[in-house]
């Protein structure tokens, strides 16, 4: 009798099971629908479209697996104690439909959001929901939504009717088998098969068994920005940009009235006598030096966590970057650099996009991945072909979304690498990255264009792994680490100077933040942002800058020496040119300023103001506060700021 209820339980897998794959089934006709009404969108005819619809599938999946969760706890743990009453498939038959209708309702208003606006549905559309009458008429007074409509009513009224025979089917059949008696292997059996269940529901929530669950980033897969969107379920980018908004890091910056900061801006960027839209308030547009008429090559590499006070220059160490004291040296330096926060993802977007930190906030994430004017982007639209390698996984910090949507032709992470080279749970060391960027590059050199190759190393960041073979000269994991991060750029550098394609390429050095180095003096300690920047290569005068710079002044400064002309949004100045008085940064609760003389802390969440005096005794707190000074430095670092986070805003 016991293989009666055995029966009856392989019959409600089997339901439950049956259930879900209708789900994924319907979610993935949405989708060919929207292939096949704007497909015309593609801009890459090469590229395979069969990758977006898998991709779709598992998103879908992580949506359904959220739906399935609650019905399969519910049947199964009944089940495990006997319990088949009609009833409780009944009630998982009305929690699938319900559901399911809703997630078909957004599959369907995607397809012309994302006809109008390019991007996926997002949590910008419940802004409409405050002129619900406006929003209505619009909806119902475009006779092309029609179609959109009458998709989702007649798909969500099959599914629902699939569901009645499904459930009805099952429960016929349920029935007809009779009471039993409950063995206990059999419910053992039942218990093991509940809680594999329930685990492969968790595992399809989580949508992988990485580090971090799945993120939209895992659907980015070419450099065609219609298919990388198309992978992604149109619930699951409602979900998420959802639970962004609700975010604290993501709340509204409130400084000053957003009119005065951006009058103030664009007077501190010189372009406050040029015309623009409400968006692209800062947009001016930059002229190439005509006597520069060249495309060299160019390799960014962004060291991480490399402070300047690592470097000999810096009076506090002798010896420990051989290599990058060798570069300061012999190219251009600049001595008074700052990085915009204190996180990788901060260093990517200021150095690459010139736009600042906004406190703790990654600007690079964000179910709707933003799109920014920067180097990559201005490179490619005159004839680079851009790479770009990390050592971790590709969707961390959104990263490979990010960077393919943003100028990026390939991406590289730790998914090319083989599994014996990850040292931790960052992936691989620098020295493997670099000699595997020495490869690729190497092919790249025969499409016959410039390249941008950007390297993004790891080594300097906890968990340290140095090699057994190496063999550091300090005697602390803080101090080998940076020899090894060192050694590995020499290396790479060695390497290159053997290509032939060395002599042409411009090669730019920068720590995409820095840590705490020697005594702890303020508030943020400024080891934290002073960072080296060097460049070097055909055209680039050696020489020491010691003027103010932080890395949103890359762009432009590295634009200026490939002679390259452009539209600017950004927040940086031309160092060669243009000299700056002032340069700003935010950690994760804090907003600064300085100048050559002090600088300015501000903490946004309590108002507190701590002003710095570096021209006596060191660095120490100011004494007389806020003096006239001091006010310059916050009237400066509020503007600059807020208008960041008002085209942050309208951008979004």
């Amino acid at each position: 009798m016991a293989m009666k209820d055995i029966r009856r339980f392989s019959l409600l897998t089997t339901f439950v099971v049956l259930t879900h794959v209708s789900g994924l089934f319907v979610q993935s006709v949405f989708r060919l629908l929207q292939y096949l009404i704007i497909g015309n969108m593609i801009t890459d005819t090469d590229a395979c479209v069969f990758p977006a619809f898998i991709r779709g599938l598992w998103f879908d999946n992580v949506v359904g697996c959220y739906i399935l969760a609650l019905p399969l706890a519910v049947l199964f743990t009944a089940a495990v104690f006997g319990c088949y009453h009609r009833i409780l498939r009944k009630g998982a038959a009305i929690w699938f439909g319900v559901l399911y209708t809703a997630v078909f309702a957004v599959s369907a208003a995607n397809i012309p959001y994302f006809r109008y606006f390019f991007k996926n549905i997002n949590s910008g559309i419940f802004e409409w929901f405050g002129y619900a009458g406006t929003t209505a008429g619009m909806v119902l007074g475009e006779t092309s939504y029609i179609l959109y409509i009458t998709a989702f009513i007649v798909i969500s009224g099959l599914f629902a009717y699939w569901l009645y025979i499904v459930e009805k089917r099952f429960s016929e059949r349920i029935a007809s088998a009779p009471a039993d008696r409950r063995g206990f292997l059999y419910t053992a059996l039942k218990l093991g098969t509940t809680i594999v269940a329930a685990g492969l529901c968790m595992l399809g929530i989580r949508g992988r068994l990485g580090y971090n669950p799945i993120k939209i980033s895992e659907a980015y897969y070419c450099n065609d920005p219609f298919l990388n969107q198309l992978g992604i379920s149109p619930s699951f980018n409602l979900l998420t940009s959802s639970l962004d908004d609700m975010r604290k890091e993501n709340r509204e910056l409130r400084l000053m009235p957003y009119s005065e900061a951006i009058a103030n801006s664009r007077k501190f960027l010189g372009c406050d006598t040029i015309v623009t839209d409400t968006v692209n308030i800062l947009r001016r547009h930059i002229v190439a030096d005509e006597s520069v008429n060249r495309k060299p090559n160019v390799v960014i590499i962004l060291m991480e966590s490399m402070s300047a006070a690592f470097m000999s220059h810096s009076g506090l160490y002798k010896g420990l970057t051989p290599v990058l004291d060798s570069i300061y040296d012999n190219s251009l330096a600049f001595a008074n650099f700052y990085s915009a926060g204190i996180h990788t993802n901060h260093g990517i977007m200021a150095s690459l996009y010139s736009f600042p930190a906004l406190m703790k906030r990654n600007l690079m994430k964000g179910t709707v991945t933003p799109r920014k004017t920067g180097i990559p982007t201005v490179l490619k639209a005159n004839g680079w072909h851009n790479m770009f390698f990390m050592t971790h996984e590709a969707q961390y910090d959104n990263m490979n979304a990010f960077l393919r949507t943003n100028g990026y032709d390939e991406v590289f992470s730790q998914e090319n690498y083989p599994s014996e080279e990850v040292v931790n749970s960052f992936g691989v060391s620098d020295r493997y990255l670099f000699r595997y960027a020495i490869g690729a590059i190497d092919k790249a050199c025969g499409k016959g264009k410039p390249f941008m190759a950007t390297l993004l190393t790891i080594s300097n960041h906890p968990p340290y792994v140095i090699p057994d073979w190496f063999h550091p000269v300090s005697t602390v994991p803080e101090t080998q680490i940076v020899e090894y991060a060192d050694w590995s750029i020499g290396e790479f550098l060695k390497e290159a100077r053997q290509r032939k394609w060395y002599d042409n390429t411009v090669f730019v050095l920068l720590a995409d933040h820095g840590k705490i180095v020697g005594d702890v003096d303020a508030e943020l300690p400024q080891s934290y942002n002073h960072v080296p920047l060097m460049i070097f290569g055909p055209g680039i005068k050696n020489g020491i800058y010691n003027g103010l710079g932080m890395q949103a002044d890359l762009m432009p400064t590295l634009l200026s020496v490939l002679g390259v002309s452009y539209d600017y949004d950004g927040f940086g100045h031309n160092l060669l040119s243009e000299p700056r008085e002032m340069v700003f940064y935010s950690a994760d609760d804090q907003i600064v300023a300085r100048d050559s003389s002090g600088f300015y802390i501000y903490y946004p969440g309590s108002g507190r103001n701590i002003c710095y005096d570096t021209t006596e005794n060191g660095k120490r707190p100011h004494e007389s506060g806020m003096d006239n000074r001091f006010a310059a430095l916050k009237n400066y670092v509020f503007s600059m700021i807020q208008t960041a986070e008002y085209i942050y805003r309208k951008q979004k």
